[in-house]
């Protein structure tokens, strides 16, 4: 299996464990110890990581998923836009709509300016980072199928 594939395979599964780990462990542990205001810069500081990481990881998986679109295009095997990179697209809309979009509303909100208020917009940006990591864990799913010259192979559908 070449490197590319490989890497196609990995990543998804190494982002979904990044994102279930902030949720999970990183982000709820500053608020069990640390002072609100303190734990909510400790949180949005991993959250600003987890954006750039995400942004880096979507683009990189979208084009290695265009990449293995197009080769079996070629070989007659689907379409040059596939559910892979529809997956990849759908992340990274999910980073940038749910960080870059929402994140710079919640100061002003916070001060009490703006439409919505803070819990609003932190709703709002909690189901774009869920949906993102349904997103990613489909991709990582998908990834583990055999790849099809092994399911022909093997008799198997």
């Amino acid at each position: 299996m070449a490197l590319l594939e490989r890497l196609r395979r990995l990543l998804p599964a190494l982002w979904a464990g990044w994102l279930l780990c902030l949720a999970l462990l990183a982000t709820p542990a500053p608020f069990m110890t640390l002072a609100t205001q303190e734990a909510g810069r400790v949180v949005g500081r991993m959250l600003a990581q987890d954006a750039y990481t995400s942004l880096a990881l979507g683009v990189l998986l979208l084009v290695l998923e265009r990449l293995a679109a197009r080769r079996a295009a070629l070989q007659g095997q689907g379409s040059q836009f596939s559910t892979g990179m529809a997956l990849a697209l759908g992340a990274l809309f999910c980073t940038v709509a749910g960080y870059f979009g929402i994140q710079p509303h919640m100061a002003a909100a916070r001060a009490g300016q703006g439409a919505l208020s803070f819990g609003q917009l932190h709703a709002i940006s909690s189901v774009f980072f869920a949906f993102k990591l349904t997103l990613v864990a489909a991709l990582a799913w998908r990834a583990t199928r055999a790849p099809a010259e092994v399911v022909n192979r093997s008799g198997a559908s």
